[in-house]
């Protein structure tokens, strides 16, 4: 005997028998009439019950140290374990385990960090996300003509693809991960909660975007007595000057306004300041998922970190053409689209959008880099406020790539509602292409 576990001897093999003592039971002392079903052993007590034997080795000794073999076979275990992480949290389940299935430890896991590698990826991560966000930015400021046109609606979709990939692949379901994790203790269980802390995002991006639409049209309103008053009086003064000509010539501009409201330009159909207010909607759901990706990078464990690092690269270069060419969409003060009275958007001011996607990953590796040695992934309160972030980020992008990015270029009057086949076939070919490559890179992040 040790301890509960009854041993038996069969010549120089030792068996463990599948019997445990109790407080008013004896174990029997010997086993008779031994026999094999398929692969497992079965011998039978003084009373005709059947137990199962265990082999614990062929050359067991009497003095042999049962509590080492433990351990060897507790460390031979966790080498037998898959890990992977999610947000720094790393999850451990023996081989053929599901991850539902999973024994789970909330404990701090002390590992070694390369943190010399990480601190030089940092500046590849920001080279790289700037390049893909400042490319089409760049692209559709200084180059004007039908074949860049072309590549940035080429983009366009490709960046909604990405984004509707980047809510629901990514975001929706590492939200999920975290707040389902056994470490947190809820008072009620309720199994949504990550889609409705997505919905409450979805609902958060719709009022941000709503109530700055009816201040547009309030100061619209309000202004549109004064520009109506100077235009009458411009009017009225070529009028009695007898130059017809020139009054047409004085509305000239507003015709041409109307006639290019049916050409399908997507800037046509919303107010500049609107559509200004939904890439800065975009792109603060963005910023929360980037910060928490230089995070999730830099306290995953080395046997992980360069996997991850290059599944990244490619999320951070597809996210920045995703914004990137809705940023360079936004009017700028040569566009002959602009609505009387509305502020343009500046090269300053894209460049700065564009820069804060750039920065923000990198800002996230960094903090990441700072806390290496107390970070404890599985602790409750950082479970749920990852998890938060998450998917309150999911449903801010899934609200833009949907009603703004994807219904507002295909339906409503929208630059491909009516749209030739060859432009349609390409657009589709591209926003499915997006959609499947940033699903792809769900399977590693």
């Amino acid at each position: 005997m040790h301890e509960t576990i009854q041993y038996c001897m069969a010549g120089t093999s030792e068996f463990q028998v599948m019997n445990t003592a109790t407080a008013t039971e004896e174990l029997p002392a010997q086993y008779t009439g031994c026999h094999s079903h398929g692969t497992e052993m079965y011998c039978f007590d003084d009373t005709g019950e059947e137990y199962v034997v265990v082999p614990e080795g062929a050359e067991a000794s009497e003095d042999h140290d049962h509590e080492e073999e433990s351990t060897e076979s507790s460390s031979s275990s966790q080498e037998g374990q898959n890990c992977h992480f999610h947000a720094g949290v790393e999850h451990c389940v023996g081989a053929g385990e599901s991850e539902s299935g999973g024994t789970r430890s909330c404990e701090r896991t002390d590992r070694e960090y390369n943190v010399p590698l990480r601190i030089g990826l940092l500046f590849v991560v920001l080279v790289t996300s700037a390049i893909a966000v400042f490319a089409p930015i760049l692209l559709g400021s200084y180059l004007q003509n039908s074949a860049v046109n072309f590549c940035l609606m080429i983009l366009k979709q490709f960046g909604t693809g990405v984004m509707v990939s980047t809510a629901f692949i990514h975001l929706l379901t590492h939200a999920t991960l975290m707040l389902t994790n056994e470490c947190i203790e809820y008072p009620v269980e309720y199994e949504g909660t990550a889609a409705a802390i997505m919905m409450a995002g979805i609902f958060l991006a719709f009022l941000t975007e709503y109530l700055g639409a009816r201040l547009l049209f309030w100061r619209n309103d309000k202004n549109a007595p004064e520009t109506n008053s100077s235009v009458s009086s411009s009017d009225h003064h070529h009028e009695t000057g007898g130059g017809s000509l020139e009054s047409g010539d004085k509305q000239a501009p507003a015709n041409t306004l109307t006639t290019l409201a049916g050409c399908g330009n997507s800037l046509t159909h919303v107010h500049p300041g609107q559509e200004k207010l939904a890439v800065t909607v975009m792109e603060t759901g963005i910023i929360f998922h980037s910060l928490l990706i230089g995070l999730t990078l830099v306290v995953s464990g080395d046997s992980f970190f360069l996997t991850l690092f290059v599944v990244i690269i490619f999320h951070q270069a597809f996210e920045g053409i995703a914004l990137g060419a809705r940023i360079a969409e936004l009017p700028s003060p040569s566009s002959s689209l602009l609505v009387p009275g509305t502020q343009p958007v500046t090269m300053t001011t894209k460049l700065v959008m564009g820069a804060l996607f750039a920065l923000v990953t990198p800002v996230g590796m960094a903090i990441g880099i700072g806390v290496l040695d107390r970070f404890n992934g599985n602790d409750p309160s950082t479970l749920i406020a990852i998890g938060t972030l998450d998917a309150v980020s999911a449903g801010i992008l899934a609200w833009v790539a949907l009603v703004e990015m994807w219904a507002g270029d295909w339906m409503h009057d929208g630059p491909l509602a009516k749209a030739g086949l060859a432009r349609t076939s390409v657009a589709l070919v591209s926003l499915v292409a997006g959609m499947a490559l940033m699903s792809l890179l769900g399977k590693w992040a």
